[in-house]
Parts: structure tokens; sequence; C-alpha cells
């Protein structure tokens, strides 16, 4: 068989490359959804993404007979490190075809790249950081992803086990049905909690997108305040945050999007948008010209279900109800507008107060995600 070799990509039309090798290698399998092009050309260019400000990224295609068969970005998050004090790289981006010395020499060619910057472990896959996709598919593989969620085969988590990596994390996905009964009782709760609330200075009210970039400001401090004690958080900066909403915005409904305020104070929000991939599943390798934008505007309103991405509220206005009011709004607005279901994700194994929240109101967790660690000696 004739030998793989790796490639650092230096120029525009490789990065092509690296974003449409997937398309290629799902081809075949009806649960892909293919990435937006215009989104992944976006997140790729060092001079638009805030992300590369902060950190160093290489990306490596490997090739056999002149066409590639995997792909792997090794990162140095320099955010992560310092707000840490860990000393971790990060690989991401990693696709391969069902042969393990492909695999075997992309993952060699990260951990060469994570020993010359002395990291004492690897962690993965994170595309680029947990504030981007991460975690790689351990089960479920027979249903396709919602909208800024991962996919994969089931072989590439064997070549984790096979090279060495560990679990260092599960990510949890959980499925709502919106008839699910104990739903009622959580929306016939909501006009009393709301009340008492609002008698504490508390007011819950939808995302305003006429203040667009002052409310995602709001929303940067509470995002970086709710979720800073989760394993594994790095903090946004203000243009990461910003850059992050920019590529929402087409898509957020304000039915779902939710924002808590203490004296006009912002504590907390809710985010949820609609599973667009239920229309990108088929766009052809993610192009929205000729013929994909066509697509997505004709049968955007038909989605039925979404993805619960944020909720959020600050120390020391948790277990006041607001969470209780974010469900309950969510669950009237999916009602309203015939969802079938909603997927909350990913929350953390260990986060105890969201599992039990999400179980209360009858989530079942129905897919799982796995952050992989390998040390380096």
């Amino acid at each position: 068989m004739a030998p793989i070799t790796v490639r650092k990509i230096e120029s525009s039309g490789e990065v092509k490359k690296f974003i449409d090798f997937p398309h290629d290698l799902y081809r075949d399998d009806p649960n892909y959804v293919p990435e937006l092009y215009i989104s992944q050309a976006k997140l790729f260019n060092r001079k638009k993404n805030p992300f590369f400000r902060n950190a160093e990224v290489d990306l490596f295609l490997a090739y056999r007979d002149g066409k590639i068969v995997g792909r792997i970005a090794a990162v140095d998050n320099h955010e992560y490190k310092e707000f840490t004090g860990l000393n971790d790289g990060f690989f991401g981006f990693f696709d391969v075809v069902d042969d393990y010395a492909v695999a075997e020499v992309l993952l060699n060619t990260v951990k060469d790249w994570c020993k010359q910057k002395k990291f004492s472990s690897i962690i993965g896959p994170a595309n680029f950081s947990t504030n981007d996709t991460c975690g790689m598919l351990i089960d479920s593989y027979n249903v396709p992803p919602v909208i800024l969620m991962t996919y994969n085969k089931k072989y590439y988590n064997d070549f984790m086990d096979r090279y060495g990596f560990r679990k260092k994390m599960d990510l949890l996905a959980y499925r709502i049905d919106t008839q699910e009964n104990r739903n009622q009782r959580v929306i016939s709760l909501r006009p009393a909690m709301e009340a008492r609330l609002k008698r504490d200075g508390i007011i819950i009210r939808k995302f305003n997108m006429k203040n667009f970039k002052s409310e995602v400001d709001k929303l940067h401090e509470v995002y970086n305040a709710a979720w800073e004690k989760n394993w594994g958080f790095v903090p946004m900066t203000k243009d990461e945050f910003r850059f992050a909403a920019a590529d929402m915005k087409a898509i957020v409904d304000t039915d779902f999007a939710y924002v808590a305020e203490h004296n006009g104070k912002a504590i907390g929000f809710a985010l949820s948008v609609p599973n667009l991939n239920e229309v990108t599943i088929n766009i052809r390798k993610g192009r929205l010209f000729p013929t994909g934008l066509f697509k997505l505007l004709m049968n955007q309103k038909k989605v039925k279900s979404v993805r619960i991405i944020t909720l959020g509220v600050i120390e020391g206005y948790r277990k006041s109800g607001i969470d209780a009011c974010f469900y309950a709004l969510n669950i009237e607005a999916a009602v309203r507008k015939n969802i079938v279901y909603g997927e909350a994700s990913w929350i953390l194994e260990n986060n105890d107060m969201m599992n039990k929240a999400l179980l209360h109101i009858g989530g079942k967790v129905y897919k799982k995600y796995r952050l992989y660690e390998m040390p380096l000696k």
C-alpha cells in the first residue's frame, strides 16, 4: 500500500480542501449534515476570526496516492492556559477514512506538535475550543446531528482508544418532547414565578434585535460569569463573543431568545435556535449557491425541532426560578410553532444542577459526546 504523507496547510486553496474533505468522506451517509461553507470559511479566516489573536493553530491534511484521506488541527489556546493555569494542547477537526494507519499518522503529527510546545497532555476534539463545536459522538450514530453539534462514525472512537486516548469528560444531549406531560406543570407555574421575580426587581424579556450590538455586549458579561466555574470553560473575549453572535444573528428567533435583568442589569439569558440541519442536510457540500439558498429559504419554516444552546444565570440568582421561566417560555413557543422537540446540548455530565433541571421537565439523554485526553511523557 502507498505511503501516507501529512502536509501542513499553507494556502487558502488547501483550507478549502480541508473544509470539503468531510463531504466526500460522508457522501453516502444519510445522517451526515454538511456545514455551510460560508460559515466554515469565516471560521478558518485568520484575519476575521478573533480566536486566532490568542491562539496558535496549524491544520494538516493526510494524503495517500494523491488523495486526501484525513484531516486534523493542532491548537495552542493561550486564553485557556492563562485562565486555567493548565498546560494542555488541543486537537480538533479530526476526520479520517476507516483506516487506523491514517488516524495514527494524523495523531502522531499532533502529538509531535504538542511535544515541541512542551504540553503536558492533549485534549480533544475541540473545534477550536469548548466555545465552538466539540466532542466526539459515542452513541446514537443513526440520528443526524442538530445545528452546531458534531457527528462522526463509531470507528473514530475505536481509533481514539487504540491510540491511547482516554475519557476526559462526557457531554450530554437531552431530548425534550414538546408534549411531555411534565412540561404542562412548568408552563402553568410560570406566571406566578414571573410575578414573584418581578416583585424582587427581576424581569424576563425577549432579546431586542433592534439593539443587537448592545444586547450582545450585555450578554457577553453574563456568559463569562455564568459558566466560569464549569469544567473546561474558557472565557470569550468581547471580539470573540461578537464574532459568534454575528454568525448566529440570521437564525435567531426572538420567541426563543430571552434575557433576565435585575434592576436593568442582565443576570441571565437563554437562547434556542431552529434546527436548520433539517434543511441543510440536503444542501450539497454546504454551498448556498446556486440552489442551496433557495432550499434554505423555502424550507426553514418547516423545521420541527430546536436546539437549546445556552441557558445560564449568574451566581447569586440561581435557584430563584429564572431557569424554570426560561424553560417554560421556550416550551410555550415550541407548542405555538408546532415544534416537536428540542435538544438541550451540550451539558457536562458533572453539571448536577442542569442535569437535574432537565430531568425534572422530562428531558431524556439520547446522545453522548466525549472529550478525550492523553498525557504526554
